[in-house]
């Protein structure tokens, strides 16, 4: 990759390129495409892959996610190709307006367009009502996926910083209709395959059952990232820690409003290009007769409600 395009969705400097390679140490000449060359002969001779043909913009950014590890940005296509076979219904939606046009009643998931100085883009997820149920999270994390495989192949960033908004709805009502299975899966997803780099998950809440639901997104992931959950009562709060700057005019920042943006992201998630993009990638799992049962067992046997109709020979 030589350039990044353009694009009205995710803005980025024009350093970009060099500022985030330089970053996880891929700035040296030749590393990058060295790296990548790697990554594509290693995933010719792994049989229970079934996709061999990622692009060599996808594998860079699977290598800017594993922080410019090629072992890491192994494991990590290995794990989002396994979860497309073991969760297929996280991934079976492939155009937001006609088959996810519910979400956007309950919940906004607001990918801004500019990203921090240090190249962390922000996502502010508000939850509009307390009207979930369990197909209603399905969907949304659905809608999620959507954006994630979206970004996977545009986006050039060091990771992202999460404002999650539950000012307007009842904490516990939320908390009573979530499945955790279901949270666990599509956290696991998130870190594990997409390799989403989180700076910080913020949340706005003045509830105090907000923190039942960071005790349960603790259990969910590791030491490092549960170190970085927040709860902030007001926007002054979340000031010191997200750049206000980079936050929608909601939020007393500078940024497009709220309502403008998820327009624009649900009208860029229901082309036909978006859609024929995303019924590819959902094919991009594994053959799991064809991988070696104790490598199996070892790697993904911890993820709880996933493997009960998977037999492994």
């Amino acid at each position: 990759m030589e350039s990044l395009p353009k694009h009205h969705l995710l803005e980025l400097p024009s350093s970009a390129l060099q500022d985030v390679r330089k970053i996880h140490n891929l700035d040296k000449p030749g590393r990058i495409e060295e790296a990548v060359d790697i990554l594509q002969a290693w995933l010719q001779k792994q049989d229970h892959i079934l996709k061999k043909d990622f692009s060599r913009e996808y594998l860079e950014r699977s290598l800017l996610a594993s922080k410019g590890s090629v072992e890491k940005a192994k494991k990590q296509i290995d794990r989002l190709c396994t979860m497309k076979t073991l969760l297929p219904q996280f991934f079976e939606k492939s155009n937001v307006r006609k088959e996810l046009k519910d979400v956007i009643d309950i919940a906004w998931p607001v990918l801004m367009p500019t990203v921090t100085d240090d190249y962390y883009r922000i996502m502010v997820i508000k939850i509009n009502d307390k009207k979930f149920t369990e197909k209603s999270y399905l969907e949304f994390f659905q809608y999620n996926i959507n954006i994630c495989e979206y970004v996977k192949a545009r986006d050039y960033v060091n990771g992202f910083l999460i404002v999650y908004d539950f000012r307007d709805t009842s904490m516990l009502e939320i908390l009573t209709k979530l499945n955790p299975i279901l949270m666990q899966q599509y956290m696991t997803i998130l870190v594990e395959g997409f390799g989403a780099r989180l700076k910080g998950v913020h949340v706005l809440s003045e509830s105090t059952a907000v923190e039942l639901l960071l005790k349960m997104m603790k259990q969910f992931v590791g030491a490092k990232i549960a170190k970085r959950l927040y709860v902030h009562k007001t926007l002054e709060d979340l000031h010191m820690f997200v750049p206000k700057d980079k936050l929608p005019k909601e939020y007393g920042g500078n940024g497009r409003s709220i309502d403008k943006i998820i327009a624009d992201w649900a009208d860029e998630l229901s082309t036909p290009e978006h859609e024929e993009y995303m019924k590819m990638m959902s094919k991009a799992g594994t053959d799991e007769s064809r991988r070696c049962s104790d490598q199996f067992n070892e790697t993904y046997m911890g993820m709880p409600g996933s493997f009960r109709n998977l037999s492994v020979d």
